[in-house]
């Protein structure tokens, strides 16, 4: 079981494009390399995306994942403090899909912390983890995440979030019975996910994602 199946980003594209129009400016990007880079450990807060002490003050969730499944982005984070927190919320609001998953709540506050309420961003998150619980699964191994880019509008309050998903080594498995559903290695498992991002106006240093489109078998992102 891979994640991701769902149909629900073809219907995004046309939305995210509107809405990206009028972006443009810096990127940043880096390639994704054998070792676990930037890897999440558990029982510990989302990491604040940027040095910017706008961001002390935001009572982020405390993401705990299980020792068996990780995260790694091997994404280095613009100059710009304004892209670098929209990429670092960008990463959160990808840890928040994968915590609500193992908490099996498809209601899950992190995600919704993450996103904007009746986006097309939280509605993906949502349907993301209700399909893993309606199948019984959870996750496990690991997902690489490299190749990032962020462009700002020139409003300064919206911007692009994009970035690679090597799922190679990352599976499905059985909440009950433990059983891991490994995959042989295909196109399946590289995703490209292009993500919407604006500026919270009620914590500044916030950045929630609005819209997502997720491209399938992005041969692109193969290392």
């Amino acid at each position: 079981m891979k994640r991701r199946t769902l149909p629900i980003a073809t219907a995004l594209a046309a939305t995210a494009t509107l809405l990206l129009t009028a972006c443009g400016g810096g990127n940043n990007s880096s390639k994704d390399n054998d070792k676990i880079a930037g890897a999440d450990t558990s029982a510990t807060k989302a990491p604040s995306p940027s040095a910017s002490n706008t961001t002390a003050d935001i009572d982020r969730p405390t993401m705990t994942f299980p020792p068996d499944f990780k995260m790694a982005f091997d994404i280095t984070k613009p100059s710009d403090a304004k892209e670098s927190a929209a990429l670092g919320d960008a990463e959160n609001f990808v840890r928040a899909i994968n915590y609500g998953i193992v908490r099996q709540d498809a209601e899950d506050a992190a995600y919704k912390f993450y996103s904007t309420a009746g986006g097309t961003a939280q509605s993906y998150a949502k349907k993301q983890i209700k399909q893993y619980i309606d199948g019984g699964w959870t996750v496990t191994g690991i997902q690489r995440y490299s190749q990032g880019k962020v462009e700002l509008a020139a409003d300064g309050k919206r911007a692009s979030v994009s970035f690679c998903d090597d799922d190679s080594k990352f599976y499905g498995k059985e909440v009950k019975s433990r059983k891991i559903l490994k995959t042989s290695p295909s196109d399946k498992d590289y995703y490209y996910f292009e993500i919407v991002m604006t500026a919270s106006q009620e914590a500044q240093g916030l950045w929630t994602a609005a819209d997502i489109e997720v491209q399938t078998e992005a041969t692109q992102c193969k290392a």
